[in-house]
């Protein structure tokens, strides 16, 4: 229940950051952390794929 509540005040608090920085910065965050996203997804799936063929 404790990280629910953590994960939505962390939600509005950057929901509201958002709603005031300007588009040109947003996107650009947006960019970034969608490419941390992706590699995070390549290496684990990687890393899965190698440990069950050993």
């Amino acid at each position: 229940m404790f990280v629910l509540v953590a994960a939505l005040l962390m939600l509005g608090v950057l929901l509201g950051s958002v709603a005031h920085a300007p588009l040109p910065v947003t996107l650009v965050g947006a960019a970034l952390i969608g490419g941390w996203l992706l590699v995070f997804a390549v290496r684990e799936r990687h890393s899965r794929r190698s440990t069950r063929r050993s």
